[in-house]
């Protein structure tokens, strides 16, 4: 990115720290689809193994990848400079993770079969002996608590994962029950609620403090700033960008009028403008100097610069005449982030009505310029990335109710990562505009590897099916979100909120999307789970009546089950 001349912004600094949790989600979901792929293949053809491997995993592994690029991309087309590079630097990022992923480890996964087959140590890769009691010992050494040396020859099944087990006889069971599925949607419409009372209750704008790190001198000037000061906001610059003719009684006149109108406005006070202009047609006014003609107007500048020397920055005085100039306004009573928007569009209004051409300015309007469009963008790039979201997962998953159940995610989820993080103290500013549009690629991780397998399922019923998705991925979409945690919790403890809001919303991001992907959409799919026909969506061979007789697939009707009211 550098090499292409993207700029590095601070808020880059945040994706490696990004890409450390969610590299990870995508070796999970393989190395379980591994683990599996000994009871669909024969484990010694570790050719097979691999295929089945990447049969069950690429496709899902695909989508995540690919919905999450998209909405970084996507995030690409917002106006705010530092969001781009954010989102191209982070986008492209997951680009390189993801053919790593699918060549790279693909590659590991295999040399440490062969690895543990050949009874090597994990980290010298020396032959090491077998049949030691201590499991610890054959754990570290072979990658297996078993004491016994691995037949390569058997196909047997290789032994579970406890949280694999974990999901399919006791937490699957436990949420597909009647009672808890109510509980289920109970919790579900408690926590919708809350999360569009808070996003109703939402802030916009952004704490000028919160751009500097918490030991910073800036901090306890803002704070004094507010004890002492806070009736007075900026005091504006109010800039006459061309050459005019100020010596022309008509054109000061026409300069006054258009201050005057920028003082009328209920967030100025007049009595605390300043105005080189007026104090030199009141010198003039008392008889003092002549200023009706170019020559004299120019020429007894001095008289007031001697009056008044701070006027002297005020006037570009060239060769040619005044090339431009300057007055000053105070605005009063700017309080909070709408206050500020208001003002900036009323000073704007005001100057573009002005016969005169005037310009406004303040260093802090780069800040307010952010409140007339953050709402807009953030909206703008949802709604495109959600889009974007659907039409990837009707092309990848040939489901449409199921792609349906995963726009639903998004927005389930963007919602209630916009409406907590009020409740936070989070307000929408360029900062957490990044992590929603990065809430959108995550909001499909989750509930895009459940649905998957919930559609690939061949079980005969919508209770089976979700007990199997979550057999299959539950322990991997745990592990996603833990690790994606684990790779982000370091900047709770930063010193600069930029850093901290990343962290706080990635954590309702992962939080929210792991209790859609394990818990609602579970119980979801089983009160609508009618798919047609139950036929993995890998299969492109041609099947006949007798296929599917012998491979034991089946249709399945959920209309009719009980399962599914």
């Amino acid at each position: 990115m550098m090499y292409c001349g993207v700029p590095f912004v601070a808020t880059v600094a945040n994706a490696p720290f990004l890409i450390l949790g969610v590299g990870v989600d995508d070796m999970f979901i393989m190395i379980s689809s591994w683990e599996q792929s000994s009871s669909k293949a024969d484990k010694s053809d570790t050719k097979s193994r691999l295929a089945e491997t990447y049969r069950e995993a690429a496709l899902s592994v695909t989508i995540t990848t690919l919905t999450d690029v998209l909405a970084f991309f996507i995030g690409t087309w917002t106006s705010f400079p530092s969001v781009r590079s954010f989102c191209l630097y982070t986008g492209t990022a997951f680009v390189f993770c993801y053919v790593y992923v699918i060549t790279f480890f693909g590659a590991v996964i295999v040399l440490n079969h062969k690895r543990v087959e050949g009874n090597r140590h994990w980290l010298t890769c020396v032959q090491v002996k077998v049949g030691k009691e201590s499991c610890l010992y054959n754990t570290c050494c072979l990658g297996s608590c078993s004491s016994e040396p691995p037949e390569p020859e058997t196909s047997g099944t290789e032994s579970e994962h406890p949280m694999s087990i974990f999901f399919k006889k006791y937490y699957g069971p436990f949420l597909t029950g009647k009672w808890t599925k109510l509980l289920v949607v109970l919790l579900y419409g408690a926590y919708l609620g809350g999360s569009i009372y808070g996003c109703t209750q939402m802030k916009e704008g952004i704490d000028l403090r919160n751009l500097a790190s918490d030991d910073s001198y800036v901090i306890a000037y803002y704070d004094d700033d507010d004890k002492y000061f806070s009736e007075y906001g900026p005091r504006v610059m109010v800039v006459v960008t061309d050459s005019v003719n100020y010596w022309d009684e008509s054109v000061r006149n026409d300069i006054e009028a258009c201050v005057q109108d920028l003082e009328n406005i209920n967030y100025v006070d007049r009595n605390l403008s300043l105005s080189w202009l007026r104090v030199y047609t009141e010198i003039a006014g008392s008889g003092l100097i002549s200023i009706n003609s170019k020559d004299l107007f120019i020429n007894n500048l001095a008289v007031l610069f001697q009056y008044s020397p701070s006027f002297e920055w005020d006037v570009n005085k060239t060769a040619e005449g005044i090339a431009a100039s300057r007055f000053f306004i105070q605005t009063v009573n700017v309080t909070s982030a709408v206050d500020e928007k208001n003002l900036l569009n009323q000073l704007r209004d005001r100057a573009k009505q002005c016969v005169v051409p005037l310009m406004v300015y303040h260093p802090a309007f780069i800040y307010y310029d952010q409140y007339l469009v953050i709402v807009q963008n953030t909206i703008q790039n949802v709604v495109i990335a959600a889009g974007a979201m659907l039409v990837v997962s009707l092309v990848l998953i040939p489901s449409p109710l199921c792609c349906l159940w995963v726009t639903f995610a998004i927005a389930s989820v963007i919602v209630g990562v916009a409406g907590f993080m009020t409740f936070w103290d989070i307000s929408l500013d360029s900062i957490s505009m990044i992590n929603l549009v990065i809430c959108i690629g995550f909001s499909v991780d989750f509930s895009a590897h459940i649905s998957y397998a919930f559609v690939t399922s061949g079980e005969s019923s919508a209770n089976k099916k979700a007990i199997g998705a979550l057999h299959q991925l539950g322990y991997p979409v745990l592990q996603g979100a833990v690790s994606t945690v684990l790779g982000v919790v370091v900047l709770a403890a930063a010193k600069t909120y930029i850093f901290r809001t990343f962290f706080k919303i990635m954590f309702l991001v992962i939080l929210f999307g792991a209790l859609h992907g394990l818990v609602f959409i579970p119980v979801f799919l089983t009160f609508f789970g009618y798919f047609g026909k139950s036929l993995p969506i890998t299969e492109t061979k041609t099947l006949d009546l007798k296929s599917f007789s012998k491979s034991g697939i089946q249709f399945v009707r959920f209309r009719d089950n009980k399962d599914c009211p």
